[in-house]
């Protein structure tokens, strides 16, 4: 019998993960002092028990090397705070990664706002 559900369970649990650390992070954890930090994606294990949570830092306003000691320094504190709102069996163990991938995009977006339309050498 085919599931129902539009995609896997792992996905599922990782959107709820990310959902609920949004609402850690905005509820209980302070990282301003690291800039303004989001949540971008959430990698979880088939077994559920690890998940590597990706972040992404507007504005840092420290060192990003530093900024991900920050930020893995708190991963029990951020577990903690999941633990009762996860609807799994065991919580999984937090791996803080940053994602670049918001400097690409904005990186991109300048190169696109810098295209001279009159530029007669552009094909």
């Amino acid at each position: 019998m085919k599931s129902q559900k539009p995609y896997k369970r792992t996905d599922r649990v990782g959107n709820q993960i990310l959902d609920i650390l949004g609402q850690v992070l905005f509820k209980y954890i302070d990282l301003s002092h690291i800039g303004f930090v989001t949540f971008t994606h959430v990698d979880i294990a088939p077994d559920f028990r690890t998940a590597k949570v990706f972040y992404s830092i507007l504005n840092p306003k420290i060192d990003l090397k530093k900024a991900d000691i920050e930020i893995n320094q708190r991963r029990k504190a951020f577990k903690k705070f999941m633990s009762p709102e996860l609807t799994i069996k065991h919580t999984p163990d937090l791996k803080f990664h940053y994602d670049p991938s918001m400097e690409y995009g904005e990186k991109i977006d300048r190169l696109l706002h810098n295209i001279d339309p009159n530029d007669e050498h552009a094909d």
